[in-house]
């Protein structure tokens, strides 16, 4: 592995940020009103050292979902605290430093929905991916999960699903890839981390059971933010995305099948980075985010009929972050 010295003969850059906490959490499922059961905090310096670290379980107040894939059962989370009991000593784990996370989308919507309910704000304003910086370093993964991550550094599981191990682990994988960066003169994908500002809850209906797929909810549905019409996209539409280059402002985007962040959560980052959502692929969509896209949807096949640009949602998560500005009209 990369240590200090590796990166002692050139300055370390300027614009990196002084301190890391590396974050995963366990939760109840995959969509918007599933909850947190378990967290993990590895707190780093600005050059990927371990500070300290911290764990907890949540009390969810619902079912806790996927058993057989966290291990966390009603008995084990009855007597945990509440999110609200523990989000200021989250918040002092946070405070101050740049979150990162395995599709840090996905935690960072989890975490920012747990602190709307608790009529918090989470006091961390950039988030970093390192699914993203495994692209930006080209690492050569075989895809994108974490122990392919920490196969290629060396680093060994010891209880996947577990958040403090899987913090453990992306901790140990972060700091290599950190001074790879460094070294190499690499820009960091930092995004901006929106809190959100309001949640409301409709009545929650238990259902008999839990769902098996994991991202459906076993409770009534929940949002954090009332339903609402989108605003026209207001720049006109470039035409289609060039694989290897970078988003444009006005391209027509459509989503498929299953995402791992929240569909909505998804298109409301795009829209909000100047891009038109389209609910059908058509000869002048310019792409179309998928994770099955061997799957026989209408749009897939519509795509591929049309040779539309077909990526990955974790390749699209990475572009959102640089979309270029839409050409001046003339």
């Amino acid at each position: 592995m990369l240590d200090d010295r590796t990166t002692a003969a050139t300055t370390w850059p300027a614009a990196y940020p002084q301190g890391y906490a590396v974050v995963d959490v366990e939760t109840t499922g995959l969509a918007r009103d599933d909850r947190i059961i378990s967290a993990a905090v590895y707190r780093l310096d600005a050059r990927g050292n371990v500070e300290d670290h911290w764990y907890t379980l949540v009390n969810p107040e619902r079912d806790p979902g996927p058993v057989w894939i966290h291990g966390l059962t009603s008995d084990v989370l009855e007597g945990a605290p509440l999110f609200g009991d523990i989000a200021e000593e989250f918040s002092e784990r946070l405070d101050g430093r740049v979150l990162v996370a395995h599709n840090a989308i996905f935690d960072w919507s989890m975490i920012s929905r747990e602190y709307a309910r608790a009529s918090a704000t989470a006091p961390t304003r950039q988030r970093l991916c390192t699914i993203a910086l495994s692209k930006e370093l080209r690492l050569p993964l075989p895809n994108h999960k974490l122990e392919s991550l920490a196969a290629h550094f060396g680093v060994v599981q010891q209880r996947a699903h577990h958040a403090l191990d899987d913090a453990r682990v992306l901790a140990e994988a972060f700091r290599p890839s950190l001074h790879t960066a460094a070294r190499d003169g690499v820009r960091l994908p930092l995004l901006e981390c929106r809190p959100l500002t309001e949640w409301s809850d409709s009545p929650a209906t238990p259902r008999i059971g839990y769902q098996a797929s994991y991202g459906q909810s076993a409770y009534g549905h929940s949002s954090w933010r009332p339903s609402r019409k989108r605003p026209a996209c207001p720049y006109p539409n470039p035409g289609r995305y060039e694989v290897g280059g970078a988003l444009v402002q006005g391209m027509r985007v459509a989503f498929s099948g299953d995402t791992s962040v929240d569909r909505e959560l998804l298109e409301d980052r795009a829209i909000e980075a100047g891009l038109h959502v389209a609910t059908s692929v058509s000869r002048l969509t310019s792409l179309l985010v998928t994770n099955d896209p061997g799957a026989a949807t209408s749009k897939t096949v519509k795509a591929k009929a049309y040779g539309t640009p077909v990526i990955d949602e974790a390749a699209f998560t990475q572009l959102l972050r640089d979309v270029a500005p839409a050409p001046a009209s003339e």
